[in-house]
């Protein structure tokens, strides 16, 4: 977001205002108050008499609360301000907003409080494409508060504003009259509710965390709690201490508690455009954070194993044993303008729902978990052999039903020119990209330790197995580019091998299923000036047609890629490189005031003295604030031996000393010791 946006958020609600705490949002631009996908206010401007406000200071207090300090001018120069005020909002139900006055004056003042207030009931689709609003508003006030309504045919939502000092309103806003004495002030509470009303009238409570706010606790206290829970990080570079604790923090922030979901969380993926539940965002920010918050893969697994598909549906591109991709409850998603109610266009989230399976027992040993979806992870190793292999040579590709307002890169690098030739060709479809047979290779791997221990099934396992080793045998002999010494990004629809060179090969490191003698020409490439920017390793190498080092996913750096990346190579025995890696990112997150963002410019850091920021970048983001949890593991060598953790550090000398105390897992908690030993260059 742009640096003049003020964010707070708590689950998938969250308020963007300018730094008055004014929102004053145009069709496309991303302020107001959002919750499940619907701006349900687009203004909330404060006058007084008539004059807007001059920001002096913000109070960054918490991720879920912020406090304006503005004044009053007096229009001429060299005279103070007499009247000021403080604005502190935090998201509730909505948002509350306690607004003071303070009259600092040696007289009385009489001013004319006004809050104008409107909404556009915008879908999150529809500030991001500029789309037009097909139902009918409503506005009035009754009983001393506003409401605000939008409808079409059975899509309701209301917004309520209200205020515990008396106010004049009207359908524009409220306006209170107040008289303050010298040296006094006056204060009072403004709310706005958000509501989902449904079927005969039914209203739907909207807040994120009701069970916990039913139990009488705060977010503050819960806040606490979430980061007692979290490895104690100690250590001799601060940069590393404050990356760690915004990490955990971003990741609270982005807590989604699902209808379904018993008031467990799951990680939203990213702040504005990606407030819900995403099938492949949240398996990957699982994994990253599962040292540090297990709880969170848990109650993933759950809820994408919950909306697996079960049938064909081609709008919605289900199938039997897919998982969900992304889930919406907006307008567009109601009338099917865009496919997400859910949406099932990605090929590497049923994959990686097995390997998080895996994952999450052999770190937390919860063997009920495995047992209880042993049909979902069948379900899912099925697909990708029965609807994955569209091209019916063995490799898991995508290829889009939903022609109008489906995905056509249904990988990780979903814009439409993700995937290219050197040359900048774009290839037909099916298409069948590298790191998706690295997942497809990794989920049968796991998944036959799995039957074998857990589902009593050892001919199931010796089959996986089977199909793995010849999985990776086809893979290291049909991927690979003799001539430029790397896999191919992927195979084209007539078998041709897309030849450009991108970080996709970073994920087969991780996954396994690179030969080892071809291990060292990938990190090659990977820790190369094609492709290694200095901060990090580049979506796209600078030397192919397509290269744009502000090019979403074709030459910018991503945290949350980078991170998978150095845990492939720590995966090969490669120390040195992963430690450069991971020193890159984490020399960038000062830059951005600890926080990461989605994803910066590939711009070579010996051309900046800092990370080049990507324009419309998400931030917060659950995968980049999961990213400084993975790379921590990836220098520290966390990994586990049947009940024990291993500890195998490789950590960037100007780190010094780190201790990770409190490790949950299925040895209880352990505490990680380390020093800075290799030496890195940028």
């Amino acid at each position: 977001m742009a640096g003049d946006r003020v964010n707070i958020l708590a689950g998938n609600t969250f308020v963007v205002s300018d730094t008055r705490g004014d929102i004053d949002a145009s069709p496309t631009d991303p302020s107001g108050l959002f919750s499940f996908d619907t701006r349900f206010l687009s203004t909330w401007v404060m006058t007084i008499d008539g004059r807007r406000l001059t920001a002096q200071s913000l109070d960054d207090l918490q991720y879920f609360e912020t406090r304006f300090f503005l004044v009053l001018d007096s229009g001429r120069v060299g005279v103070d301000p007499k009247v000021s005020v403080i604005r502190q909002r935090a998201v509730s139900e909505g948002f509350r907003e306690e607004l003071t006055i303070l009259n600092h004056g040696e007289e009385p003042v009489d001013l004319t409080v006004r809050f104008r207030a409107a909404c556009d009931f915008a879908d999150l689709f529809e500030v991001k494409g500029s789309l037009a609003k097909k139902g009918t508003y409503h506005a009035q006030a009754e009983d001393g508060r506003l409401v605000l309504e939008y409808t079409r045919e059975q899509f309701h939502r209301q917004t309520v504003v209200s205020a515990t000092a008396p106010a004049q309103v009207d359908e524009h806003g409220l306006t209170f009259t107040v008289h303050i004495e010298p040296k006094q002030e006056w204060t009072t509470e403004l709310r706005v509710v958000p509501t989902i009303i449904g079927l005969a009238g039914r209203k739907l409570r909207l807040m994120p965390e009701e069970s916990r706010a039913r139990a009488g606790r705060t977010r503050a206290e819960d806040l606490h709690d979430w980061l007692a829970r979290a490895p104690r990080l100690e250590c001799d570079w601060d940069p590393l201490k404050h990356t760690y604790e915004r990490s955990l923090v971003d990741l609270a922030a982005l807590r989604f508690v699902a209808p379904t979901s018993a008031g467990q969380s799951l990680p939203a993926a990213g702040l504005p455009w990606f407030m819900s539940i995403f099938g492949r965002d949240s398996i990957f920010t699982s994994l990253q954070a599962l040292p540090f918050q297990p709880e969170l893969a848990a109650t993933a697994l759950r809820e994408l194993g919950s909306r697996q598909g079960t049938r064909r549906d081609d709008f919605r591109e289900e199938e039997r044993g897919r998982i969900v991709h992304e889930l919406r409850f907006g307008e567009t998603a109601a009338f099917e303008e865009q496919p997400h109610s859910p949406y099932y266009g990605s090929a590497d989230a049923t994959p990686l729902f097995v390997v998080l399976l895996d994952e999450y027992e052999r770190w937390t040993g919860d063997a009920d978990l495995v047992r209880q979806f042993e049909y979902e992870a069948r379900a899912a190793l099925e697909w990708i052999d029965e609807h994955g292999d569209l091209m019916g040579n063995g490799y898991l590709s995508y290829r889009r039903r939903n022609e109008q307002t489906g995905l056509e890169n249904q990988c990780w690098k979903d814009s439409w020119d993700a995937i290219s030739y050197r040359d900048g060709r774009l290839p037909g479809f099916p298409r069948a990209t590298c790191e998706l047979q690295g997942y497809a290779y990794d989920a049968k791997t796991r998944a036959a330790r799995l039957a074998r221990l857990f589902w009593d099934d050892g001919a199931f396992a010796e089959k996986l197995e089977a199909e793995a080793a010849d999985l990776k045998r086809r893979f290291n002999d049909e991927f690979w580019l003799d001539e430029r010494q790397c896999y191919a990004l992927g195979l084209d629809a007539d078998g041709s091998r897309i030849d450009a060179l991108a970080s996709n090969m970073g994920h087969l490191l991780w996954s396994g299923i690179v030969d080892a003698e071809k291990a060292d020409a990938v990190v090659r490439h990977l820790l190369g000036p094609a492709l290694f920017s200095g901060w990090g390793v580049r979506t796209l190498g600078t030397g192919e047609g397509r290269y744009n080092p502000v090019g979403y996913h074709v030459g910018t750096v991503w945290p949350f890629d980078n991170s998978f990346i150095a845990w492939g190579l720590r995966r090969y025995g490669y120390e040195a490189e992963a430690a450069r890696v991971a020193a890159g990112i984490l020399d960038a997150a000062p830059y951005f005031g600890w926080r990461l963002p989605e994803a910066f410019a590939g711009h070579d850091r010996t051309r900046t003295r800092y990370p080049v920021e990507f324009p419309t970048a998400c931030s917060p983001q659950a995968w980049s604030a999961g990213a400084p949890l993975l790379l921590l593991r990836t220098m520290l060598g966390l990994e586990t031996s049947g009940e024990n953790l291993v500890v195998n550090p490789a950590l960037p000398q100007h780190i010094g000393h780190i201790e990770l105390l409190d490790i949950p897992g299925r040895w209880g908690r352990r505490d990680a010791y380390g020093r800075g030993t290799v030496m890195v260059e940028s």
